[in-house]
């Protein structure tokens, strides 16, 4: 059952730190700031709510959806030109099998340890929503860290804010002071952890790159480079459709986890080569 993903620790952690952030930065560095009470209050409150729910709301996408495995009916074609006997292509469906689960792989398609299957387009595995992060549900992933991004900032500026403009010179705020600087720094780190993130994944949505293929289209480089070649990431049709085909081609639509209509089957792409 899909709900046995929550019985997680990693999952009760951000769980736990979403509810605490909110109610920190609400009802105490937003509110001694501004008062709750107030139009500036109340508007700032508003987006924090709308962000943290939208956050919430991508990350239990990203815990309940699934990636996407290969079919077991699913059969790659053998295309080889060269070599036309049964013995040629019995050889080119081999190489296409995964030595790990012995099923066909379908381009894009890695084995997940963890998961103990091959996962359509995989990105990676994430501990975090106990769960990997693949072809069907690496946009609501994108979209939870930009979620969380944007939330995570906010909080931030609200408790700067409220650091500088609360008055510390009351006596017995000593212990105030350590709770200020302990949430500033968990705050501001986070902050540049998961800009860093979300900075990376754009990178990628932009060249239509998984971080799997990152890593591997860095070696074909390196040994393209050593013959003398160029290496140009297959997938890679130009940053605008790239984003189209990973987000969708509605750009109102980009950041909702769950308007995944535009997403296919997960066994074939399109490569640079048909758009040229």
């Amino acid at each position: 059952m899909e709900l046995k993903k929550f019985l997680s620790i990693h999952i009760l952690c951000v769980l736990i730190f979403v509810g605490f952030l909110y109610y920190f930065t609400i009802f105490v560095f937003l509110d001694d700031l501004l008062s709750l009470q107030s139009s500036a209050g109340k508007f700032h409150s508003f987006f924090f709510t709308s962000m943290a729910s939208l956050c919430v709301f991508s990350f239990f996408v990203c815990v309940l959806k699934d990636p996407g495995g290969v079919p077991f009916s699913y059969l790659p074609d053998v295309e080889d030109h060269e070599a036309s006997d049964q013995e040629s292509k019995r050889s080119g469906l081999l190489k296409k099998k995964c030595d790990k689960c012995s099923e066909y792989k379908p381009p894009r398609a890695h084995h997940c340890r963890i998961c103990r299957r091959c996962i359509l387009r995989m990105d990676h595995h994430c501990a975090w929503i106990n769960n990997c992060v693949g072809h069907r549900n690496y946009k609501a992933f994108v979209a939870l860290i930009f979620y969380a991004t944007v939330a995570i900032i906010y909080s931030s500026v609200i408790l700067v804010s409220d650091t500088i403009h609360k008055d510390w010179n009351l006596d017995g705020v000593m212990h105030l002071k350590l709770f200020y600087i302990a949430a500033g720094v968990v705050l501001i780190g986070l902050s540049l952890t998961l800009g860093t993130l979300l900075g990376w994944h754009i990178y990628l949505t932009m060249r239509n790159m998984t971080t799997i293929e990152y890593y591997e289209g860095k070696r074909a480089a390196w040994l393209a480079s050593k013959s003398g070649m160029n290496y140009h990431h297959p997938y890679d049709v130009g940053a605008y459709k790239n984003i189209n085909l990973v987000l969708g081609p509605n750009m109102l639509k980009w950041l909702c986890p769950t308007a995944v209509s535009h997403i296919k089957d997960g066994l074939s792409f399109p490569t640079s080569r048909e758009y040229s």
